[in-house]
């Protein structure tokens, strides 16, 4: 098959300009009314697939041998294609069979059901035909387009804003594959018609937008990833359906335009495809006067137009089809049986969806008995059909495997590529002062209303990831104006269901006043999940400040323009439609990304989505072994979250399921989350250097023992600290075991504010007890590792001394705020309410009570939930932001926070030559046996492990990030560690990095 492609170009040349230099005799009884064209380029293009048009001689055989079996009616029978559906019942079924046994038909072009009722049934038919029979489906976005259960893509239009044309190509590789799969040798795909008109009802999404270039080059693109998977492609619906304002499934369109014009803009990617391989082209039922003088008479039963100018003026040898036959604009000017006879007589090889082969079949032979079909005319299409059989793989047609058929229809792949198309084709048209993305969330107080019929969820929950987003709604625009004034910024989702890709969505009068009093009242940003189309009666446009187009309102594509919204992706798409005279067809703004996470699926960063759903065994076992009640996992990888998501319950007995949003006491995690983030802007502005002294740092320190513990060591945990103390033990009574009324009260009042629990509260001079407890504790008596939870006590003591606010200020100032942190705070109950947190504990021996929304730690709680070594709630998203900022090296969301020398230095161990793994103030993995990681993480990797079941590590190598968080203590900490004893959040690591492919 080499060189094919350049040998199909002179071929169609050379049939050209035969054509074009002698005498064509004209049938006498058709319109002899022709397009002059001017002579066509050719392309040597040479690539993988099919040899249309060059036939070997073993192709040649079996054709010929082939045509000898076949009786007359039954090479009549090969002409035709019948409707087939997989969601009918037995009747049906037995009407399609017999037209296979008796009639011999040529192939079924399958609509509505399911995939594997559709290759059940394909192989039931292959299984009686005589010659194997064509299978076609129209899956001109994927085989969704008639099947449920398969994998929708996007439409024609939303690609047709993709200016990366090798993505379109992989998108037909994709869709040839999944077609194929389903043993289809057609795919009626690719659309070529220039939606010049916006009002046209049948088209519109369907085209890849109304510039003839655009269009043609994003078929070709469909097309070559198509045919390289051996998937014949068919250009439609020629002449052109373009500019019509009717249906012709209902009655017949009518295109006025010129010769002139059809010629140089309808017939401009027929031209340019032709030259490139197109395998087959339907034919519309159009009414086109310029060509077809006959009035109201079908372009799909037109000699001239399918035999005069496909044929011979174009130079099209390809299959031809007509288009659906039932349809009205063919069935209303003839009756079934006289419609595919004169198709048939017009020059079209395959008579699309037959309502009646038998009928039709008798036509033909009375008409062959009349010498108005020849033999020569039979043996022609007839013998194209055989070779495009053969060239398919029919000559040895193998039954379709039904096993695992669903799957391969819906892959891990067929998500990354889509999260890639929608990142490429969603369109700002507008962004002034530079709008978007959306930065300084601490700034921001944003509000989201919701327009249109459909669902925004997905919309705003992934916009809530970013930062706090409020929903307003009202039934009066004055009301909602004025509640609107609350806010900085307004994101207006207009959401329409995109399950019809014919309806027609527009703006009711209503939607379209609000937009434009909202937009004049407040920084307005408009999202439209629709065509660009629905943009052109909106008024006002200039007080928007941004206008996104993100055409369908499927998940990914909210999800993806909520990226887009705060940065994590750039916008790449243009429109491939004009709006009005400033917003023109190629018309598109770039906006900024900036290093926040943003969303996709495994695949799009090289991992495996099948082997990250192996993780689910894992938390299940986890949970029917009560080592946990529930959990959150999330996988980040490249700045994208590829898995995220929550098992279980709050307990085992009360029924709340644990969500994302859901907040945990990540215990010890608040150290690096909280503490450590803080001490570092001091450490990368000077304050502190590794070679700092205790002494200078705590001013209780100085002149004792720890006097000249270095911050190196302090940080490293190996400045002999013991690892931590009881405290609570000494205010409890030693026979009661009850708190002490010395140190307690059970409501607050003067002295006793410091909150331990809800019915519990410390007195507020006991905060400084804790520090006098530790510079009086003992040394260890050798320098050696020691985990020690008075590191990060001592370091609380240090920020809020040096800088005269409390530690969870700092926190929420510096960093929480800044980076969208919004589910992340001490002492949660202030924020948020008690059932969306769930319990760590039912606490039998110091607070006598079930402890939920209240610090876990007992040091931490005696602190009033404030503390440098616990105190943090958060959910997996938020961690992985501060996760993500340390793997950016300091910097988010655009802001640098502390220097990369800065990260570099607290992600170094300096005393792993003497068996210490730590970090300064990371944990590190272990340098031999057991640790606190999978024993696959890379030696730059870093994180921490909490009592309460939590995890957050990060690798730099593999720009990695997990995150594992549970209430493993409830309803009993002091029970085994059975999450810890069987290695859970180290296994799940382990499936992690197996499932990195690249």
């Amino acid at each position: 098959m080499k060189h094919f492609f350049f040998k199909i170009s002179i071929l169609v040349l050379v049939s050209f300009l035969i054509w074009n230099c002698s005498s064509v005799k004209k049938n006498t009884a058709k319109t002899s009314q022709t397009v002059s064209t001017p002579k066509m380029e050719y392309k040597d293009v040479t690539k993988e697939g099919f040899n249309l048009f060059e036939d070997s001689p073993l192709e040649k055989k079996w054709v010929d041998s082939v045509y000898a079996t076949l009786s007359f009616e039954e090479k009549l029978g090969q002409l035709f294609m019948v409707a087939a559906y997989s969601n009918k019942d037995t009747i049906h079924f037995n009407a399609i069979e017999k037209l296979v046994k008796n009639y011999k038909i040529g192939g079924l072009i399958f609509f509505q059901g399911g995939p594997v009722r559709q290759a059940k049934l394909t192989n039931r038919f292959q299984a009686q035909s005589k010659v194997p029979l064509f299978i076609g489906n129209d899956a001109e976005w994927g085989l969704s387009m008639r099947l449920d259960s398969t994998y929708k893509y996007p439409w024609n239009m939303t690609l047709g804003a993709i200016k990366d044309l090798k993505l379109i190509e992989e998108l037909g590789v994709q869709m040839g594959k999944e077609t194929k799969r389903l043993g289809l040798q057609f795919n009626f795909a690719p659309v070529l018609d220039i939606n010049t008109n916006p009002n046209n009802p049948i088209i519109g999404n369907r085209s890849f937008g109304e510039s003839k270039d655009e269009v043609t080059s994003h078929a070709i693109a469909l097309m070559k990833g198509l045919q390289n998977q051996n998937v014949f492609a068919t250009g439609k619906h020629f002449p052109g359906h373009g500019d019509t304002e009717t249906d012709s499934h209902h009655t017949l369109p009518k295109v006025n335009f010129s010769e002139e014009r059809l010629n140089e803009i309808e017939f401009f990617p027929y031209k340019k495809m032709f030259n490139l391989g197109l395998a087959s082209v339907m034919v519309a039922h159009l009414n086109v006067p310029s060509v077809e003088s006959r009035e109201n008479f079908p372009t799909s039963i037109s000699y001239n137009v399918v035999s005069n100018i496909l044929k011979k003026q174009l130079g099209f040898n390809g299959l031809i089809f007509t288009d659906a036959l039932n349809m009205k604009g063919a069935s209303n000017f003839k009756k079934p049986g006289e419609i595919d006879l004169a198709a048939f007589l017009a020059g079209n090889d395959v008579m699309l969806f037959a309502e009646d082969v038998p009928t039709a079949i008798e036509k033909f032979t009375q008409a062959y008995k009349d010498t108005l079909i020849t033999d020569e005319r039979i043996e022609h299409s007839v013998k194209k059909i055989l070779k495009y059989k053969y060239k398919s793989g029919l000559n040895n047609y193998k039954p379709i495997e039904t096993a695992n058929l669903y799957t391969d229809l819906n892959t891990g792949y067929s998500n990354s590529l889509q999260y890639k198309l929608y990142e490429n084709a969603i369109t700002v048209i507008k962004n002034s002062d530079e709008t978007l993305p959306i930065t300084n969330y601490a700034k921001n107080k944003i509000a989201f209303v919701k327009l249109g019929d459909d669902s925004g969820s997905k919309f705003l929950a992934t916009l809530r990831k970013y930062t706090n987003i409020t929903e307003v709604s009202h039934t009066n625009i004055d009301s909602l104006n004025l509640e609107l004034k609350k806010f900085d910024k307004v994101i207006i989702g207009y959401h329409v269901s995109d399950k019809s890709w014919w309806k027609k969505h527009e703006f009711n009068a209503k939607e379209l006043d609000w937009i434009q009093k909202i937009s004049e009242s407040n920084t307005t940003i408009l999202d439209v999940f629709s065509k660009p189309y629905v943009l052109m009666p909106l008024k006002g446009m200039e007080h928007l400040e941004s206008i996104i187009v993100s055409y369908q309102n499927g998940e990914i594509a909210q999800e993806v323009s909520a990226e887009l919204i705060f940065g994590a992706i750039e916008a790449k798409g243009v429109l491939p439609v004009s709006v009005n005279e400033d917003f023109k067809v190629g018309f598109g703004l770039p906006t900024k990304k900036i290093n926040v996470l943003g969303f996709s699926n495994p695949e799009t960063v090289g991992m495996n989505s099948v082997k990250l759903k192996e993780i689910d065994a894992v938390v299940k076992k986890a949970i029917d072994g009560k080592m946990t009640p529930g959990a959150q996992v999330l996988v980040a990888r490249k700045g994208k979250i590829v898995y995220q998501k929550s098992y279980g319950y709050h307990t085992y007995d009360n029924g709340v399921k644990v969500k994302n949003s859901d907040i945990y006491d990540i215990a010890s995690l608040s150290k690096i989350v909280g503490t450590l983030p803080n001490v570092m802007l001091d450490y990368d502005k000077g304050k502190i250097t590794m070679d700092t002294r205790l002494g200078q740092m705590v001013h209780k320190a100085k002149g004792t023992d720890k006097d000249s513990i270095t911050f190196k060591e302090l940080l490293s945990h190996y400045a002999r600290l013991q690892a931590w103390e009881p405290f609570y033990k000494s205010t409890i009574d030693s026979v009661t075991k009850r708190p002490l009324s010395k140190y307690y009260r059970k409501t607050s009042t003067k002295g006793f504010t410091t909150q331990v629990s809800e019915n519990l509260f410390i007195r507020d001079t006991y905060k400084d007890s804790i520090i006098d407890k530790i510079i009086k504790s003992k040394l260890l008596p050798k320098k050696e590792y020691r985990y020690s939870d008075f590191t990060f006590i001592l370091l609380k003591e240090y920020l809020e001394t040096h800088h005269k606010r409390s530690l969870d200020l700092l926190a929420e100032e510096n960093f929480f705020s800044k980076l969208g942190m919004n589910n992340t705070s001490y002492n949660p109950l202030i924020k948020f309410e008690e059932d969306i947190i769930p319990p760590t504990e039912k606490d039998k021996y110091f607070r006598y009570d079930v402890i939920q929304g209240y610090v876990h730690d007992m040091a931490a709680a005696m602190q009033g939930g404030v503390a440098g070594h616990a105190g943090i709630f958060s959910n997996s998203m938020d961690v992985a932001k501060m996760m993500q900022l340390f793997l950016n090296k300091g910097n988010y969301g655009g802001i640098q926070y502390f220097s990369e020398k800065t990260m570099n230095d607290f992600n170094t161990c300096n005393y792993c030559s003497e068996g210490n793994r730590r970090g300064v103030g990371f944990d590190k993995p272990q340098i031999k046996g057991a640790g606190p990681t999978c024993g696959c993480a890379s030696v730059t990797s870093f994180g921490h492990t909490g009592f309460t079941g939590t995890m957050a590590w990060a690798d730099p190598e593999k720009e990695l990030i997990y995150i594992f968080l549970s209430n493993r203590t409830f309803p009993d900490s002091n029970a085994t560690n059975k999450l810890s004893k069987e290695n859970i959040r180290e296994d799940i690591q382990k499936i992690i990095y197996d499932a990195i492919i690249n």
